[in-house]
């Protein structure tokens, strides 16, 4: 039996790197200026974190209906017998229940896969989903897999201003106005599909350190029974210099591990706006 994986590109894959995964991959829209865009498809990041940093009004949401079926179509008609959708977290999105209803009418040949990852543990998943391909699992093996280890995953984001926060509501003006006198980086915590406060430092370096200490402890407390691990770093830097001086801060603190970067996906910049910066970190499926 032929087994596609599907998922979103909150994952940070892309199409072209979906190819060589084999993984097809639904961009997720964006607004910029009131034009519609998609993520790794007709907009780069650098374009839409250069938006961010210039304070302009950006929203994001969930693949239209008509993106998910056609994808979901166009896939099965190409020879699979089945497939396994991974979107973003059920807790931050409404993509997830919207196709787990959609997939009702496909009679077994769609499973959709609700493991509340996002970002960079989303990728995680997909990785962990094709690991589970090669070794024969159908899609509906691959779900259950994936969704006991739901909550094997974390991930810690640190806040370069915080208008963007204020603009969603999690941050009082009062407070944005007080937090950008003293310099304060909020660092926030997303586990489980849930996006709650963490910490808060002075300045950048300070949330970067303690953002890595976290990850630290973290890599402790998963690795305890002896799983591998997957370790991720991502930003929304516009200036290339800063982006490089991160990731190597991020590497350089867990070289036992090949920490991949990606740009951070464009659900979640809109929400943290530019300058951000973070990490997430997985079990790995091994056999």
């Amino acid at each position: 039996m032929r087994t596609a994986i599907i998922t979103d590109s909150n994952s940070g894959i892309f199409e072209q790197e979906g190819q060589r995964m084999g993984v097809f991959v639904i961009p997720l829209p964006v607004i910029l200026g009131g034009s519609t865009y998609y993520e790794g498809k007709d907009i780069t990041h650098d374009r839409f974190f250069r938006y961010l940093s210039e304070e302009k009004t950006v929203s994001t949401s969930q693949p239209s209906i008509t993106d998910v079926l056609q994808t979901w179509d166009a896939v099965l008609e190409s020879g699979y017998d089945e497939a396994v959708y991974i979107p973003m977290s059920s807790g931050l999105s409404g993509a997830c229940q919207t196709a787990q209803a959609l997939a009702q009418d496909y009679e077994g040949k769609i499973t959709v896969v609700d493991n509340h990852r996002i970002s960079v543990t989303l990728r995680h998943a997909v990785q962990d989903a094709v690991f589970l391909r090669e070794q024969g699992c159908s899609a509906k093996e691959i779900q259950e897999t994936l969704e006991k280890m739901a909550y094997d995953s974390i991930v810690y984001v640190g806040v370069g201003t915080l208008e963007y926060l204020k603009a969603g509501g999690r941050v009082t003006s009062a407070g944005a106005a007080i937090g950008a006198v003293l310099n304060i980086k909020p660092l926030l915590v997303i586990e489980g599909g849930r996006l709650d406060a963490y910490a808060k430092e002075r300045g950048t370096k300070a949330c970067q350190r303690r953002l890595i200490q976290a990850m630290q402890d973290q890599v402790q407390r998963l690795s305890e029974d002896g799983s591998a691990l997957q370790i991720g770093v991502a930003g929304s830097f516009s200036d290339p210099a800063k982006t490089s001086e991160w990731e190597a801060m991020a590497k350089e603190a867990f070289p036992e591990y090949n920490v991949q970067y990606d740009p951070l996906t464009f659900s979640i910049a809109c929400h943290v706006g530019p300058d951000a910066f973070g990490m997430g970190i997985s079990k790995k499926i091994t056999k």
